[in-house]
């Protein structure tokens, strides 16, 4: 059985998509997708909408497993690795360019991380305020 596995990641989110030969079911920690919020939803069918639009109907399963972070930066990494998973399953350099003309970050990762704290200071930015008086 063909087996192919992609990964994704928006700042600690790492998802880890599986994607086998079968009728066209995408499940999100062995959850249908469409159990989602309505937005989380829409952001997850976007690329399964510009494949259908290219290749037709899906023929292989993706079941992907996320972990860390939050709820939307987890959605992000699913998005990311379920693009990734669709075009190195099919390698349509079509599709590859659809999704580039789409969204760039439905392929290439989101690198921004949060800004380290420096010393003395309670945030990243934040200076200690001083009065001079």
């Amino acid at each position: 059985m063909n087996r192919l596995i992609t990964s994704g990641k928006r700042k600690t989110s790492i998802a880890k998509a599986v994607t086998t030969e079968g009728s066209g079911k995408i499940t999100i920690n062995k959850k249908p997708y469409k159990t989602l919020q309505m937005f989380d939803r829409l952001k997850i069918e976007e690329p399964l909408r510009i494949a259908e639009n290219v290749i037709g109907k899906l023929n292989f399963d993706v079941s992907v497993n996320v972990k860390g972070g939050g709820e939307k930066s987890q959605i992000d990494a699913s998005r990311l690795a379920l693009a990734r998973a669709i075009v190195a399953f099919t390698k349509n350099n079509e599709l590859e360019k659809a999704y580039l003309d789409y969204d760039r970050n439905l392929l290439v990762a989101d690198v921004r991380r949060k800004e380290a704290y420096k010393p003395g200071d309670s945030k990243a930015r934040r200076k200690r305020q001083t009065s001079y008086r």
